[in-house]
């Protein structure tokens, strides 16, 4: 959990930083859009190696988007109402948004990253854990050929 909310702070900078860079040249909407993926982007590659040190591969970048699919809608949501309803200054109602998703990101990552049944990252086996099922197609297989890293 502590690497996750570390690995939050910085994508939640890395995020607001494009934020602030894009809102000048498109509506503020357009720009918390652009910054959102890029922050996701960056966010699959320090969740796969730091928060959860798995391996990517490209199923898990293509469901990833999933575990934001709800961190959007919440922020957006958020976003609208914050600005339009709550008069909240758009440079800082992300911000506030963020906060609300935080915790529905957390665990749908967990869900699509951390292979069902371990607790651990994939790689990360206790002690006394005897070696789990691989091959191709298994949830522990990272030598697969869709690997992105």
């Amino acid at each position: 959990m502590f690497r996750f909310a570390l690995v939050g702070g910085v994508n939640t900078g890395t995020f607001f930083g494009c934020y602030l860079l894009l809102h000048p040249w498109m509506p503020y909407f357009a720009a918390y859009s652009l910054a959102f993926l890029l922050s996701m982007i960056g966010s699959f590659f320090l969740n796969t190696y730091f928060t959860y040190r798995t391996r990517p591969t490209w199923k898990k970048f293509a469901l990833f988007p999933l575990t934001n699919v709800t961190n959007y809608l919440v922020q957006s949501v958020g976003l609208y109402a914050l600005v339009t309803w709550a008069g909240m200054d758009d440079r800082i109602a992300p911000l506030v948004a963020a906060v609300v998703a935080i915790p529905f990101t957390y665990l749908i990552s967990q869900r699509i990253l951390v292979p069902r049944g371990t607790g651990r990252p994939s790689g990360d086996p206790g002690p006394s854990d005897p070696p789990g099922p691989s091959g191709p197609g298994s949830e522990t297989d990272e030598r697969h050929p869709s690997r992105l890293a």
